[in-house]
C-alpha cells in the first residue's frame, strides 16, 4: 500500500523553541519536518501543527509554524484528546440548500467535507506526545503513517522504543524522502522538480 496524497493529512508534533536543544539529532529532525511541510503545501496535503504547553516550551520554529495552516495549543500529551481529531475529521454540516431554490444555487454535497483517512505524523518527543497522539489516531481508526527521520525524543532509546511501539500498534514507519516520492508517485507530476529540490 502506497501514500495518496489525496488522502493524506500532515501533523506536525511540538517542534518547540525549548524542547528542540535537547533533542537527540535536532538539526536533521526539524530539517526534515520543514521538507515534509513544503512537499504537502506543494501537493496541498492540509498540514496541521501542535504545541505542548506553549507558554512554557515556547512556539514549534517560526518558519514550520507558517507552513501550517492551523497549530493547536495543547496540555494533554496527545493532541487526539485535545481537538485534533476534529480538525482532521470535521463534523459535516446539515442542511443549508433550500429543495426550493434552483439546482444552480444548490452546493453540491461532495463539496462540504472530503474526508481524508491517512495521518501523516512526526514529531517530538517520539516516546510521548507524538507516540500517545498517534495511538490515539490509531484508536479513532485514521491510517497513521510515522515519519521516522522527522521524529525524535532527548535520547536515541526513547525514540527506538517509541518506533517498536507504534510498529506493534500498526502504524507504516516511514521516511521523508518515502513521504515525498509515494505522494508524487511518478517523475511526470507537476510538482515533481520542486519536490526533488527540497530532498536534494
Amino acid at each position: 500500500m502506497l501514500l495518496d496524497a489525496t488522502d493524506s493529512q500532515l501533523v506536525l508534533v511540538d517542534y518547540q523553541a525549548l524542547l528542540m536543544p535537547v533533542i537527540f539529532e535536532a538539526p536533521l529532525v526539524l530539517a526534515n519536518a520543514l521538507r515534509l511541510a513544503r512537499t504537502a503545501q506543494l501537493l496541498r496535503v492540509p498540514t496541521f501543527g501542535t504545541e505542548q504547553n506553549p507558554e512554557k516550551l515556547g512556539s514549534n520554529a517560526a518558519e514550520l509554524r507558517g507552513l501550517c495552516q492551523k497549530t493547536l495549543s495543547k496540555m494533554a500529551f496527545s493532541a487526539a484528546s485535545e481537538g485534533l481529531v476534529e480538525w482532521l475529521r470535521p463534523p459535516v454540516k446539515q442542511g443549508g440548500n433550500a429543495r426550493s431554490l434552483p439546482k444552480h444555487l444548490q452546493k453540491a454535497a461532495a463539496e462540504s467535507v472530503v474526508e481524508r483517512q491517512t495521518v501523516v505524523v512526526a514529531g517530538c518527543e517520539a516516546h510521548v506526545c507524538l507516540l500517545q497522539t498517534a495511538l490515539e489516531l490509531i484508536e479513532q481508526e485514521f491510517d497513521v503513517w510515522v515519519v521516522t527521520d522527522a521524529c525524535s525524543s532527548r535520547t536515541e532509546r526513547n525514540r527506538d522504543a517509541a518506533f517498536d511501539r507504534l510498529a506493534g500498534a500498526g502504524a507504516e514507519l516511514v521516511t521523508t524522502e518515502m513521504v515525498a516520492f509515494e505522494w508524487l508517485r511518478t517523475a511526470d507530476h507537476p510538482a515533481f522538480r520542486d519536490v526533488q529540490a527540497l530532498i536534494k
